[in-house]
């Protein structure tokens, strides 16, 4: 019997994928604060993985004579722009802590779901020894 690993591991991949992302984004508006007219974005974490769970993203490159579209994290999910609570003079909409909350949370998020796959993978294994 063939043991799928996408349905025995879970939403914890796919949440790992997403918070890794929007680590990445929360990052790149920090980095950007003092930039004039830069927009600060994010992603709807829930609707994000909602999609993921799903099956409602763009399909992936599974063999080597595929042709690939857009392999990057930007077309699997939806950008936002973030509303600032006091907008700059200079057009930026980055309200540096805003953004290092929102990057402490999702750390602490990441941090949760490695933990989840964490059991998971022990689950699995403690299965598969028959423990």
């Amino acid at each position: 019997m063939a043991i799928n690993l996408d349905k025995a591991l879970g939403i914890p991949v796919q949440a790992l994928e997403l918070h890794a992302y929007r680590a990445q984004l929360l990052a790149t508006n920090i980095a950007n604060a003092d930039t004039p007219n830069y927009k600060a974005v994010d992603v709807d974490f829930k609707e994000a993985l909602s999609k993921a769970q799903s099956g409602n993203l763009p399909l992936s490159v599974t063999k080597a004579n595929q042709i690939q579209a857009d392999s990057s994290q930007s077309s699997k999910y939806k950008l936002m722009y973030r509303v600032p609570l006091q907008p700059a003079l200079d057009g930026n909409t980055v309200d540096t802590q805003v953004e290092q909350a929102e990057f402490t949370r999702n750390a602490i998020q990441h941090q949760a779901s490695l933990m989840f796959l964490d059991g998971r993978i022990k689950g699995i294994l403690t299965a598969i020894k028959g423990q």
